[in-house]
């Protein structure tokens, strides 16, 4: 073992002529700040489709097989909707239309995919800052609630969780979250 204590204590010493303290922690602090950065990457996250309705890379089973008309209130996606909605107003199923912000508040519904037989969880987020569309309107109720329980109420207005006071409602988009279990 005298081997080992002799190499590690010659690596020791070669290391220490050839560094300084300060190129130590400028190293370490280097280290440290590109593992900070790491969670800022881009990822293909959850199972959402692209707007013009091809799956993110990486592939989701909601994108091969999301049968139907995103315009329409009888989408798969749109069994627990009451609003207009953005497909019909200058956004998509996921995006909200230009000049206006996603509610920072949601209701939810799970919803039936009949292209793959699956049941997904859909955010309903409102998209705010414009008056209403007044294209497209849907109001379904499927797992609809009363208003004490608003997370499972789609008859609340969810633009006033924004910043601004009184932000008018303008549509409304249908995100999958992921697969129900």
């Amino acid at each position: 073992m005298k081997w080992l204590d002799t190499f590690f204590e010659s690596s020791a010493r070669s290391l220490a002529r050839r560094t300084s303290r300060r190129s130590v922690l400028a190293g370490l602090g280097s280290m440290l700040l590109g593992a900070g950065v790491v969670p800022l990457l881009p990822v293909a996250r959850g199972a959402e489709t692209k707007p013009g309705g091809t799956p993110p890379a990486g592939g989701a089973s909601a994108g091969r097989a999301d049968p139907g008309d995103p315009t329409s209130c009888e989408y798969w996606r749109h069994c627990a909707i009451d609003g207009f909605l953005c497909g019909c107003c200058g956004g998509s199923q996921s995006i909200c239309p230009p000049g206006t912000d996603m509610s920072l508040i949601t209701w939810i519904g799970t919803c039936h995919n009949p292209g793959d037989n699956t049941d997904y969880v859909i955010s309903y987020n409102d998209c705010c800052g414009k008056s209403s569309c007044g294209r497209c309107f849907c109001n379904r109720n499927e797992g609809d609630s009363a208003l004490f329980q608003p997370g499972k109420s789609n008859d609340y207005n969810w633009c006033s969780g924004n910043s601004k006071a009184n932000i008018p409602y303008h549509c409304s988009t249908a995100r999958i979250v992921g697969a129900a279990k």
